[in-house]
């Protein structure tokens, strides 16, 4: 299963074209080539899908669907939600 959770952006570096985002306590690095150039500021909330940010969400959005991750990831351990949280980069249906 492939999750989409709200990630928010902690750093941009422009020489790679990449954000670092946090999502649920885990960074990683996204590609922002599917993006306009400077469209994704700090802050800025987003999705992403293999890797990559696809769009910006509204924050206030994104933090009712964070309430909601959170109130799930509340009844799994620490490892399972780590799991979760990562699934995404692994996940089977990228590139279908």
């Amino acid at each position: 299963m492939c999750l989409s959770i709200p990630s928010k952006v902690v750093k941009i570096d422009k020489e790679r074209n990449v954000a670092v985002v946090d999502t649920m306590g885990i960074t990683r690095e996204a590609g922002l080539e599917l993006m306009e150039e400077d469209d994704v500021q700090i802050g800025d909330y987003v999705l992403l899908h293999i890797g990559f940010i696809m769009n910006k969400i509204d924050e206030e959005d994104a933090l009712e669907s964070l309430r909601v991750y959170n109130e799930i990831l509340e009844k799994l351990d620490e490892e399972e939600r780590r799991s979760l949280v990562e699934e995404d980069d692994n996940c089977p249906n990228r590139g279908a």
